[in-house]
């Protein structure tokens, strides 16, 4: 079986992906495509850094293995701060089912991250119908080029997520992987009615209904859904809590952005 396909399956057997074209997506996008690299806590302080192109066959081995562990992995340090991460992908499988997409759906995505996510999206609804934005340029340029290699051309923008996208709107659902305090009004003004909003909110996922008059509301999830607080101008201020965002561990002192832009994104 594939690396993928043993993700899925993990995945699958605690009661994740039960719908049959997510397990396809997931099976055949290759994540390791997404994430080139990623931090380890060193167990003394600061972190190491694993990659795909690592000589050593060890090193190169322990960076597969973690690749398809169901877990977040820390891609991106800056200032000692975490400010991009690949989500734990049982947690996106669990986001992706809650938006209960069909074909022909529009969707835009808040926080490209790594592009893993908007990829998962192209594969079950097509790259046409699929807008991510994030208000980091070395985050949206890195995922551009991580979904050209596994084949896929959603619109991958530079822009402030808290304003939504206008430009391609309106949408038929709206995720956001990264964590806000409040959801921000452009994103029900830029949806269809009936459309669905998830967002990770106060430590919780939040499934939103749009109403016809443009109101929201919803109720939250049972899974806990902690991320990398959303960036930019219109974005409410503050985080989600004290918690590291979706379980990876705070960075340490001195560690600072490798400067290499094949890098990820907050959250996906």
């Amino acid at each position: 079986m594939t690396a993928p396909g043993q993700l899925v399956r993990r995945i699958a057997a605690r009661g994740g992906l039960r719908d049959a074209a997510w397990r396809a997506a997931f099976a055949q996008v290759p994540r390791e495509v997404f994430v080139p690299y990623y931090y380890e806590p060193r167990p003394g302080g600061g972190h190491e850094r694993l990659w795909r192109h690592d000589p050593d066959p060890g090193r190169r081995a322990r960076w597969l293995a973690g690749v398809y562990s169901d877990r977040p992995l820390a891609t991106r340090l800056r200032d000692g701060q975490l400010v991009s991460s690949s989500s734990r992908p049982s947690l996106m499988a669990t986001m992706l089912e809650r938006l209960r997409v069909a074909d022909g759906m529009d969707v835009l995505e808040i926080g490209t991250g790594p592009g893993y996510n908007a990829a998962l999206l192209c594969h079950r609804l097509g790259d046409a119908h699929v807008t991510t934005v994030d208000i980091d340029p070395d985050i949206t340029g890195a995922a551009r080029g991580h979904l050209a290699e596994a084949g896929y051309r959603p619109r991958v923008l530079t822009q402030d997520g808290a304003l939504g996208c206008r430009a391609y709107a309106p949408y038929d659902r709206i995720v956001a992987t990264c964590a806000v305090t409040a959801v921000p009004w452009e994103w029900p003004a830029q949806s269809v009615p009936g459309a669905l909003i998830v967002v990770p909110l106060a430590g919780g996922l939040l499934a939103l209904r749009v109403a016809a008059d443009g109101a929201a509301e919803g109720t939250f999830c049972s899974s806990p859904a902690c991320f990398v607080p959303l960036r930019g101008g219109g974005a409410p201020r503050g985080g989600t809590g004290e918690g590291p965002p979706d379980g990876t561990p705070r960075t340490g002192p001195g560690e600072g952005d490798d400067g290499d832009t094949d890098g990820a994104g907050a959250g996906a």
